[in-house]
């Protein structure tokens, strides 16, 4: 199960989520497992049914003006009820001053307590997009990634198969390099697969032969694009003459990415083929597809119903004989 510890809350810069520490620092190696944050609710009256272990919980408003309102007794019994649920940490929005009763349970039981100035709602949106960030399932892939007529295009296949090569090519013609030989891949909910380069190579090119190159640097800044979701994978392969390659395109097949499955292409490597020129042409019947147009289907049907329309007229001059 994915994770991460609640540390990386206080970690982290990119989302600005403003939080301090107020207590429960023992317990900020506490794992945080479900990528959505939780209003205690009804936990406050005392019900905490609905609260679930390794949630992140949030104290906006309503929540601290309703604790103003219990007595110091009712207090501590309705934060023991939360206190015998394993939750990751508890945070108070709008600057709010903590009161003792939930001081203590957070340190009686190791519960990350912290506090940020931001509003409910918007520390809400920066939390949800930490968290979904963070606990996104992820994987590496060598190939290429580049962006044709705007559909993400992952180039497959095994080393010096020509990827690289056909990737420039393709640069060449006006598309867009996202990275080169490692393609770090991050899931989104619930099925879009991202993908982007690694700090250290991004926007660099390795052509045998000619060494390392920097595509920003040789064609500009047009030339590259920092992520794109990845819509189908192009998989290059040695021609093999014994081997029946697909030449309808009824049957579609499909490359499985983090358990999302994707159109796949694949492209038998041959002297004279211009396998750019045919990945162009792969994106644009791609985008056909997704426009309700599937040219090979449309192609079947016209012929099944040639065939049927040529043998009901057999049919009628066998009747006349």
């Amino acid at each position: 199960m994915l994770n991460i510890p609640v540390i990386n809350l206080l970690k982290d810069t990119k989302h600005r989520l403003h939080l301090e520490m107020l207590t429960g620092k023992p317990g900020l190696a506490k794992k945080i497992v479900i990528p959505r944050i939780q209003k205690p609710g009804l936990a406050l009256t005392g019900d905490s049914s609905n609260l679930h272990p390794g949630r992140v919980q949030i104290f906006g408003r309503a929540e601290m003006e309703y604790l103003s309102t219990l007595t110091s007794q009712k207090m501590k019994n309705v934060l023991a009820a939360i206190g015998k649920i394993d939750i990751a940490c508890i945070i108070i929005t709008r600057g709010a001053v903590a009161p003792k009763p939930l001081l203590d349970l957070c340190r009686d039981n190791a519960f990350p307590l912290m506090r940020t100035k931001l509003l409910t709602s918007t520390f809400v949106n920066r939390m949800t997009r930490f968290l979904e960030e963070s606990l996104a399932a992820t994987t590496c892939i060598h190939g290429v990634l580049l962006d044709v007529f705007g559909v993400g295009i992952l180039l497959v296949g095994k080393s010096g198969i020509g990827k690289s090569e056909c990737a420039l090519d393709l640069i060449l013609r006006g598309h867009r390099l996202v990275a080169d030989d490692i393609v770090n891949i991050r899931k989104r909910p619930p099925s879009s697969l991202f993908g982007a380069g690694s700090e250290i190579i991004k926007f660099h090119m390795e052509i045998r032969g000619l060494g390392i190159i920097n595509i920003r640097d040789l064609f500009g800044i047009s030339a590259v694009r920092d992520r794109k979701v990845i819509e189908m994978v192009v998989e290059l392969m040695e021609w093999d003459p014994e081997i029946e390659y697909d030449r309808l395109g009824i049957d579609e097949q499909r490359y499985s990415i983090l358990d999302v499955q994707l159109p796949l292409v694949q492209l038998p490597v041959r002297p004279g083929r211009n396998l750019s020129a045919i990945i162009e042409v792969a994106a644009r019947n791609h985008l056909l597809k997704l426009g309700g147009h599937h040219s090979a289907q449309r192609f079947q049907d016209k012929l099944t119903e040639h065939i049927m329309l040529d043998g009901q007229k057999k049919n009628v001059w066998g009747q006349l004989e």
